[in-house]
């Protein structure tokens, strides 16, 4: 998650990039940094991977990242994924 001043406010991006060409798979946006965004940028992101892609998916410590329900979300979504913290 990215944290943005825009006009005097913040603005937040959940974001999923394509690390072969930089590509941004799915997004997310919001005034709040809340768990629902990035529940967003994963209901986007997932319908576009592919029978045998094996994405990696990094994040940081934040407690979004941390939260059971974001970890649940991966199991049988992503089989092959490799989950980075």
């Amino acid at each position: 998650m990215t944290e943005f001043p825009v006009q005097g406010k913040k603005l937040y991006l959940s974001s999923v990039l394509d690390l072969f060409n930089r590509e941004v798979i799915a997004y997310s946006l919001s005034e709040r940094p809340v768990m629902e965004m990035v529940n967003t940028m994963l209901d986007g992101a997932f319908p576009k991977l592919r029978p045998g892609d094996a994405p990696l998916l990094h994040s940081d410590q934040g407690w979004h990242y941390r939260m059971r329900s974001y970890q649940e979300r991966f199991k049988g979504a992503w089989d092959d994924a490799e989950y980075v913290a």
